[in-house]
């Protein structure tokens, strides 16, 4: 039984990454329909409409999840609410989780912790957590500074741990997924692809400019202070990345890059995957292309096995 499936409801282990403001109940829903699991972001800050989404959500009847960035919660109201609502499944991530594991537990909720290393992902498990997710340094987004590939630390973590894994970062279609089982994992959680569908809510521009990015496409920036995140190579970007520290208010103009389409109003958050990236699917497309491509891979797999052979 994959334990990823059981905590979560989903009917595949492919998890929608919690972008802020982008992952609300139009894109969750999409993927929850699609067989995978949507998620709802909460690192917006804006609690009232994050608990508004997570409402349309359990109304919906779909199955679904909750981020909670410990960091970035104002204070322990959308907790409270979590608990009080209903969630079955949160991620939590930005800090440690020592302290929600109890509360999330009594409500009865499965509760994995986003890791970018070894050590953060042994403390958590000491601490309660049910699962963790792997993230590796292609991921867009926030970021570990001191990188650490996916293809190593799901290795590194499943040498050490027995809780399931879910894979995040460089995963964006049924290749990546088959690489991430092989390695340990038992689900993946998917962000740059999700933003580049039909159902996110950013505009044109950004998904064209993911479907146009290159797999040199992007850079870490801000690795001598925080937050260290990883985007797109735009003009923007690229005197941040010469300077090597980016102002604290670099994106507070997110909102007009995510839904006005201004490409230079804040750094776009976004993977490596850009460069596997060629066009926007509907989130049916992707999660259907990544499980057949998983289970294609995965049969030849199988019977270069049965032969005892490598083709």
């Amino acid at each position: 039984m994959n334990r990823v499936l059981a905590h979560c409801g989903a009917r595949y282990p492919i998890l929608q990454a919690p972008m802020g403001w982008i992952a609300r109940a139009p894109l969750a829903a999409a993927v929850s329909r699609a067989g995978g699991l949507g998620i709802i972001e909460t690192s917006s800050g804006e609690t009232a409409n994050c608990q508004a989404e997570i409402l349309k959500m359990r109304e919906l009847g779909l199955p679904f999840g909750v981020n909670l960035p410990i960091r970035f919660l104002k204070d322990e109201a959308m907790l409270r609410f979590v608990c009080e609502s209903g969630v079955r499944f949160v991620t939590t991530s930005a800090g440690s989780p020592a302290k929600f594991i109890a509360p999330l537990k009594a409500a009865g909720i499965v509760v994995y912790h986003a890791v970018p290393t070894v050590e953060t992902a042994l403390k958590c498990v000491e601490a309660g957590v049910d699962g963790l997710v792997v993230e590796g340094a292609e991921g867009g987004g926030f970021k570990n500074p001191e990188e650490v590939s996916t293809l190593v630390l799901l290795q590194a973590i499943r040498a050490r741990v027995g809780v399931p894994l879910i894979a995040a970062g460089g995963i964006c279609d049924g290749r990546g997924m088959a690489a991430a089982f092989a390695l340990g994992a038992e689900g993946i959680q998917m962000g740059t692809r999700f933003v580049g569908c039909a159902e996110s809510p950013v505009h044109d521009n950004f998904k064209a400019a993911i479907c146009s990015a290159t797999e040199t496409g992007t850079w870490v920036l801000n690795r001598k202070a925080s937050p260290c995140i990883r985007a797109l190579k735009t003009a923007g970007t690229q005197a941040i990345h010469e300077e090597g520290r980016m102002p604290a208010d670099v994106l507070s103009r997110v909102q007009d890059l995510y839904f006005g389409g201004d490409m230079d109003a804040a750094p776009a958050l976004a993977g490596q995957t850009v460069g596997l990236i060629d066009r926007v699917k509907s989130a049916q497309e992707i999660i259907d292309d990544t499980v057949n491509g998983f289970f294609e891979i995965t049969e030849r797999m199988a019977r270069l096995t049965a032969q005892r052979s490598f083709g």
